[in-house]
């Protein structure tokens, strides 16, 4: 018999069990192995060990699926990092990055390499078809354009498969395997681009191409339209062109269409794998395979793409770097941006981190020279500028419904001379929450320390944390009184206002609530392209991304909400959100307008957005984080425990502080434990604890012994986890397998 050490979806310190086999097992194979009665799947992680217990009570491996390739050892060198980094258990961060078909008890069917088809020499020789065949004779030009696939050729004629077969049959077809043709296709692109890129982006694009083949993160700083896209494409299409593999990371799934559209123009016949959560599960894995396989040369994804299976990737592209969605919340705690610069150590190969308002942590390594600042500063249409910001103070305004009487103006006005409008307000719903103003009584959830959100249309109010929801009540249950009263303004209720104000305008909301199909999105940008829609009305899904020529006036509702917020990050991230939006803003010939509302005009976020100026942000917001040790020159761990009630959580934490006070690093300092913001969130109340330190490898030794002790926690009724916020740095110590 043979051991092995196989990566099994558990929560156990490190999640690797082992088990035998008959005959050794390559690493990276899937196998179904039993554990507690069941049958579960496995990766092996190790084989041929010698196993460390009694070999009568090791359990045998019942299925090795040997058909599937196994996952390489570079993707496992990957997640062996991830969970020493994030201190997450080795066999729960494995299926944290597989697709579903791979962690289902059954095989899965591997992708074959597309055929291109295309006329040979006798083929070419022959009389086309008559053109008044104009189905076939169209079929015939195709073929002789070139190779094509099956799929494509059928878009031009529905009878391509016959006719093909019947022409082959004769001899004058000949198939050639997609990696020749894609090199091929994507060597003509590369050579002949449309695009024509100006001096700035033609700069930064050939910096990113003296980096091919080796480790080099860039930050390419560019202002809102500045055409960050298109140096990404032609690097790229450099790449591409070498029949190397590209990585192109997005924060969010509404980003996907609109970036795919381009995509498919600019790069019509590379293979292209899209891998998002909202995907059917059978493509997604289908897609992941065919990256895994090297038949998908492009390989598109938000955050969870990270982990996606690449024998040779040349770039590694991660754009709105910024964005707080790349942080995974829940589980396993991972930022994909993080894990992207890693990859590409990994891989020998350039990374580039790009964004209108970077982060502070990857400003200040340009800064201190451990990426390369490339900086684009003009906009890349030629007539288009950057917007002029207006911060109007409505402390002692009469607002209606949230608007000023500016704001209504200018949307009138622009309305009328024809323009596109965007209103941003980041809160969806009718109002925030729903009052009694006899008694003072909040609709709150019953699951959550949260109110309850009102929406209108559904006559429901919702959590937006747990997504608890109940019809809208007719009367207070504290006294009686029917007349309630919507305190507050969400996206619902500003469309209405906005409907009453211009009924003639063709007012459209988007938020999670009205884009949850499917086909949403894309029927969005329809009706925006053919210039359906005067007033969009948008959350902070409308931010950032897309470029809208015609919209040309941005007013934005509510602007201090998030300053209010405990987290040190959040006029960081304000000022991204506004930026971000007003560069929404004058992308085309028309000249932008952004009006952005606050009660706190004086607050330096807004004197830096009226500016336009990042930098001088940037420098003021370090220098502020650098006087109390803050990210990015210190370092914090979240440690957080959940229980059904918090002084269960909080005694939970402190035995476990108290335990390891003395063990720990001197320069790691403790703070709490204390009950989180919002104390209750899905019927269980939650707590935490910060580790801070000066020192990476200091704090990374304390969560280390936190874990240690916290796994040993018998109490079935408390849950905890570990939220690493440190920042990898020394790339060259990581991937030796080091933790700093």
């Amino acid at each position: 018999m043979f051991y092995h050490r196989i990566a099994v979806n558990v929560p156990l310190s490190d999640g690797l069990l082992t088990y035998s086999h008959s005959e050794p097992l390559p690493q990276g194979a899937r196998v179904l192995v039993p554990f507690r009665n069941k049958t579960v799947v496995g990766i092996v992680w190790e084989t041929d060990i010698a196993p460390d217990m009694d070999t009568a009570r090791i359990l045998s491996v019942q299925t090795a699926f040997v058909e599937e390739k196994p996952l390489s050892q570079s993707w496992r060198d990957l997640l062996a990092f991830t969970s020493r980094y994030y201190h997450y258990p080795t066999g729960q961060a494995v299926f944290a990055a597989l697709p579903q078909g791979l962690k289902e008890t059954r095989a899965v069917e591997m992708p074959q390499p597309p055929l291109f088809y295309a006329l040979n020499e006798a083929g070419r020789a022959q009389t086309p078809p008559p053109s008044r065949f104009n189905k076939k004779a169209a079929l015939w030009d195709a073929l002789l354009s070139g190779g094509m696939t099956m799929a494509a050729l059928k878009q031009v004629n529905a009878q391509a498969a016959k006719l093909i077969e019947d022409w082959a049959e004769q001899g004058w077809i000949e198939t050639t395997e997609a990696a020749k043709s894609v090199l091929e296709s994507c060597h003509g692109q590369a050579s002949h681009s449309e695009f024509v890129l100006n001096a700035d982006q033609q700069k930064a694009s050939d910096e990113i191409q003296t980096a091919f083949g080796k480790f080099q993160p860039f930050l390419l700083y560019g202002i809102t339209g500045s055409g960050k896209t298109e140096v990404y494409f032609d690097a790229m299409a450099k790449v591409l062109a070498q029949g190397r593999q590209v990585l192109f990371l997005l924060p969010e799934i509404n980003l996907t269409p609109q970036l795919l559209k381009r995509v498919e123009s600019r790069f019509a016949d590379v293979p292209t794998a899209v891998l998002h959560s909202q995907m059917a599960a059978g493509k997604r894995t289908q897609d992941y395979l065919r990256a895994m396989l090297g038949q998908a040369k492009l390989v598109i994804g938000t955050r969870l793409a990270v982990f996606t299976p690449l024998p040779d990737v040349g770039l590694i592209v991660v754009d709105e770097e910024h964005d707080g969605s790349f942080k995974q919340d829940n589980e396993l705690r991972y930022h994909a941006r993080d894990l992207a610069v890693w990859r590409a150590k990994q891989s020998g190969c350039p990374v580039v981190l790009g964004s209108a308002t970077p982060s502070l942590e990857s400003w200040h390594k340009a800064q201190s020279g451990a990426y390369r600042l490339l900086q684009l500063t003009e906009r890349a249409h030629a007539s288009a500028q950057l917007p002029q910001v207006e911060i109007l103070n409505v402390g002692r305004l009469k607002l209606d419904n949230g608007f000023s009487p500016q704001a209504l103006q200018l949307l009138k006005q622009n309305f009328e001379a024809g323009g596109m409008s965007l209103v941003y307000l980041n809160r969806r719903g009718f109002a925030p929450a729903l009052f009694c103003g006899d008694c003072g009584h909040t609709f709150g959830c019953p699951n959550c320390s949260a109110k309850m959100v009102l929406h209108q249309r559904a006559r429901q109010l919702r959590c937006h944390h747990c997504d608890h929801r109940e019809p809208i009540p007719f009367k207070c249950p504290d006294c009686g009184n029917q007349d309630l009263t919507a305190v507050g303004h969400g996206t619902q209720r500003v469309e209405e206002t906005l409907r009453a104000f211009l009924p003639k305008a063709a007012v459209v909301r988007v938020d999670r609530d009205s884009t949850a199909h499917k086909n949403d999105w894309a029927d969005l940008y329809r009706r925006i392209a053919d210039n359906e829609i005067d007033i969009l009305v948008g959350t902070q899904m409308l931010a950032k991304g897309h470029d809208f020529a015609r919209l040309n006036l941005v007013i934005v509702l509510n602007a201090d909400g998030s300053l209010y917020s405990a987290d040190f990050r959040a006029p960081e991230r304000l000022f991204a959100e506004l930026m971000q939006v007003s560069g929404r803003a004058g992308r085309a010939d028309k000249p932008g307008k952004v009006l952005i509302q606050t009660q706190l005009p004086e607050h330096p976020v807004f004197a830096a957005v009226k500016a336009q100026d990042y930098a001088v942000f940037a420098e003021n917001e370090l220098n502020e984080r650098q006087m109390f040790a803050m990210p990015p020159f210190g370092f914090q761990t979240a440690v957080r425990a959940d229980a059904p009630r918090v002084a269960d959580a909080m005694e939970f934490l402190n035995a476990a502080k108290e335990t390891l006070a003395p063990l720990l690093p001197e320069s790691v300092s403790q703070f709490g434990a204390a009950p989180m913001l919002m104390v209750r969130l899905a019927e269980r109340e939650r707590a935490q604890i910060f580790l801070e330190s000066t020192s990476r490898q200091d704090l990374h030794r304390a969560v280390s012994l936190w874990v240690q002790v916290l796994q040993q926690n018998r109490d079935g009724k408390i849950r905890w986890s570990v939220a690493v916020i440190i920042i990898p740095s020394k790339y060259s110590s990581l991937t030796s397998g080091k933790v700093l």
